[in-house]
């Protein structure tokens, strides 16, 4: 009992301060199990231009996870507020190589490369690490519901003559969505950007193995 009682103190002291694993950040959108397979929603296979005129598709961030959102220039309403809360995530993530913000016009004619090219350099952002995308109006609109279970549309009667969500999506190396936060509230933003460190953190296992 001696010896017992010098030892438990030790391993009170270890199983106190063992911290609880972190669970995942969980798979948004349609799961589909088949036998032993889970397949989860992923982003479809995508070709854009962004503010340099350059093609961007799914591979042009393969190994990146990304955050991704949906605006227009002349957005009236939600955007500005949006476009400040993204700038604090991208001041705190240009220089990290493996992230990177798509952001989608629904207003493509209006917002053309060059204007595009104009907002972004009005914020003073990278290409680098924060693409600007233009394309087909409709194709971007099956884009966002298909892909981001996102909402954009034209509507006559909302302010700007558009409507879409103020949704950012965080967007796993695989394509997966790994998260859904209001771009307008900042302590949302505040969620998104501790759960960037926790996908970043999932990928860092494999990387450290190369």
């Amino acid at each position: 009992m001696k010896y017992l009682s010098l030892f438990l103190p030790v391993v009170i002291f270890f199983a106190c301060n063992q911290q609880p694993k972190e669970e995942r950040l969980p798979f948004l959108g349609n799961t589909i199990y088949e036998g032993t397979d889970t397949i989860y929603h992923t982003v479809q296979d995508f070709q854009l231009v962004d503010q340099d005129s350059s093609i961007v598709t799914n591979e042009t961030f393969s190994d990146r996870i990304y955050v991704a959102d949906f605006f227009f220039t002349s957005c009236p309403t939600i955007c500005p507020k949006m476009k400040a809360q993204m700038l604090r995530v991208y001041d705190k993530y240009k220089d990290n190589e493996s992230f990177g913000i798509l952001s989608h016009t629904i207003d493509p004619e209006y917002d053309t490369v060059a204007l595009l090219k104009d907002f972004a350099d009005r914020l003073g952002v990278s290409s680098d690490t924060w693409k600007f995308l233009t394309g087909d109006q409709d194709y971007i609109y099956d884009l966002a519901e298909g892909s981001y279970i996102s909402l954009a549309d034209e509507d006559s009667n909302a302010p700007g003559g558009f409507v879409h969500s103020g949704a950012f999506l965080l967007v796993d190396k695989d394509r997966r969505i790994r998260g859904f936060y209001d771009g307008t509230v900042p302590e949302q933003v505040d969620v998104l950007m501790y759960d960037i460190e926790r996908l970043l953190k999932e990928y860092q296992p494999a990387a450290e193995a190369q």
